[in-house]
């Protein structure tokens, strides 16, 4: 999600640091002065309790997909209106709608699910810069660890919808990327938005990455590219079905019967 980019038009820098900014810093008192327990330690359970409070939040939601973007994008750019429109076809067809609950692409997502009568979740994040949830959020859980959201959008997610974005929409993809090239999720279809935006790095990695043997050929099949929010909508919409195959057939190995 692209909040790292675009909190800094959303509000003035925070004056305290964060809690991933702790996590990742050495710690300042030598060891032999350090009282034990240290910090870090009690600092898991603050983790834990953001995944239990995520998974408690998100438990009933109907499955989702998650829509990843720019947080500088702007109402008047057409990959709000894009945006908005996959949503709301998305919440139609019956999905929960999962954005980083920001402004942007996150804002015009969440606007769409509003729109479509379906669920519509923010996954916020607490960033150096001050970024509130957008108000088209209905169900709102709040992080302080990136490692956690991240696992939330993926947990609670039958596919994501990537639309042009910087740093933290990249970061996004690439992580889906390695999940599904790895085999940690299946049938998790992952969709490009906006072909133009998204060439330059299908073809480095095309003409680069895979000319170079770093990755297969088959890896670009990992992915679609599309203009169409309808196309979006299908390619999870598949994905949603085969799940529901799969499940049915290992409920009837189980019990005899199916689940739908």
């Amino acid at each position: 999600m692209d909040d790292a980019e675009g909190a800094k038009a959303s509000g003035p820098r925070r004056s305290a640091e964060t809690e991933d900014e702790r996590l990742f810093s050495l710690p300042s008192v030598p060891a032999a002065a350090r009282p034990a327990p240290t910090p870090d330690t009690w600092r898991v359970l603050r983790i834990l309790g953001e995944f239990v409070e995520g998974f408690d939040t998100l438990a009933d939601i109907p499955p989702g997909v998650t829509v990843f973007g720019s947080a500088r994008t702007r109402p008047d750019d057409p990959f709000y209106a894009a945006a908005t429109e996959t949503a709301r076809l998305l919440a139609q067809a019956g999905f929960a709608v999962i954005t980083g609950g920001g402004p942007g692409i996150m804002e015009a997502a969440n606007k769409g699910a509003q729109l479509g009568g379906g669920e519509s979740v923010g996954l916020n994040i607490e960033l150096p810069f001050e970024q509130g949830t957008n108000a088209y959020v209905d169900t709102a859980v709040h992080f302080r660890y990136f490692f956690v959201r991240k696992t939330m959008f993926v947990k609670y997610s039958v596919g994501f919808v990537v639309f042009p974005g910087g740093f933290g929409t990249l970061d996004e993809l690439f992580e889906a990327l390695t999940l599904i090239q790895t085999e940690k999720i299946k049938h998790f279809p992952l969709v490009l938005f906006g072909a133009e935006y998204w060439r330059g790095l299908v073809g480095w990695l095309r003409e680069t990455a895979v000319a170079g043997g770093k990755i297969d050929p088959d890896d670009l099949d990992i992915f679609t590219l599309t203009d169409d929010p309808a196309q979006a909508v299908a390619a999870v919409a598949r994905a949603r079905e085969t799940l529901r195959a799969i499940s049915d057939k290992k409920e009837q190995a189980r019990t005899g019967r199916g689940l739908w």
